[in-house]
């Protein structure tokens, strides 16, 4: 890993209070790699916040049985957050993927720091600790965790697992590389039992969740001799189907099971208006150049960005830009 983590361990050390947070529309990856480090930082004898700028997803509510994930707006104002020390800013490297959390960080003194495995990134004015080379935020937290001498324990290891596990689509994309493979097994001899995690966040959908992946599916279109697939959600799905937008999550990956995909994209317009847009490759394209052209960013195999337009038009530009892309 290509980062400085004696500089990592001096500021850690250095700070008694610390501020955790992530993107908005949490997945695994950002809410595993926050618990993991309160794990941490509470193992050193730190006072930890963790506060989101969305709400955790129900289907994921598992992964903090203590309910430390506070959401900012609804758990508590702006003006009730204590100061602190740090704000580490774990998943995500873009004003605009903060949401609200957005104001907190630019308007705190605090030291800023970022932990993330993304390619795009802005000027957060934050010390930066990042590696687009490892498959998820949660493996940077592990590491973290060794660095600073921190054993892992069950607290810490099952929301870490979870992160490594579902940003590598359950270890099956290209991502996952012998080194994710060891940090599972590291884990797993920690206390990971994979498969209670698994039936925890694959095997409990809701009648609606599944409803709507199959209103996602029966729009499937393809293009290019089916190397491209797309597809796309209005936001009166989801109250039809009795569903929610964070079920979604996931769906995209099912298109590139079609014979021949090696582009998948879907459209997905969000309740508050706009539209946010997924793109996966399997191919020589880079998802993070074109999620780039809209404000948004990700990883070469997958990214995505929000759109404020209706989804057809949406869908049009993004179509446009991957077809550009593909030979």
């Amino acid at each position: 890993m290509n980062i400085d983590w004696p500089h990592f361990v001096e500021l850690v050390r250095r700070q008694r209070t610390f501020l955790l947070t992530s993107h908005i529309r949490p997945d695994c990856d950002a809410l595993g790699s926050e618990l993991g480090m309160a794990g941490v930082l509470d193992a050193l004898g730190k006072e930890v916040l963790i506060v989101n700028g969305h709400p955790t997803p129900p289907n994921l509510a598992f992964i903090d049985p203590r309910q430390r994930i506070r959401t900012l707006g609804r758990d508590l104002a702006i003006d009730q957050l204590p100061p602190v020390d740090a704000i580490v800013i774990l998943d995500t490297s873009a004003w605009a993927q903060l949401g609200p959390m957005a104001e907190v960080v630019r308007a705190s003194s605090a030291q800023k720091i970022i932990m993330d495995h993304h390619v795009s990134e802005d000027d957060l004015q934050a010390l930066s600790f990042k590696d687009p080379q490892v498959e998820a935020t949660g493996r940077l937290v592990m590491e973290a965790a060794r660095q600073l001498g921190v054993a892992l324990t069950p607290e810490i290891a099952i929301p870490l697992f979870a992160a490594i596990a579902t940003d590598t689509g359950w270890f099956r994309f290209s991502s996952a590389r012998a080194a994710a493979y060891r940090a599972a097994a590291d884990l797993i001899d920690a206390g990971v039992r994979p498969d209670e995690l698994f039936a925890q966040l694959y095997e409990r959908d809701t009648i609606g969740r599944v409803r709507l992946r199959g209103v996602i599916l029966s729009r499937v279109q393809s293009e290019r001799d089916g190397r491209l697939v797309h597809t796309y959600v209005l936001k009166d799905d989801f109250s039809r189907a009795g569903a929610l937008p964070s079920d979604t999550e996931d769906v995209i990956n099912m298109t590139l099971a079609i014979e021949g995909a090696q582009m998948a994209v879907i459209t997905i317009e969000q309740p508050e208006g706009g539209c946010k847009v997924s793109l996966r490759s399997r191919c020589e394209v880079d998802c993070s150049r074109i999620a780039e052209q809209f404000g948004g960013g990700g990883h070469k195999a997958a990214a995505g960005a929000f759109l404020h337009e209706p989804p057809d038009q949406a869908a049009a530009k993004v179509l446009a830009a991957v077809q550009a892309a593909m030979p």
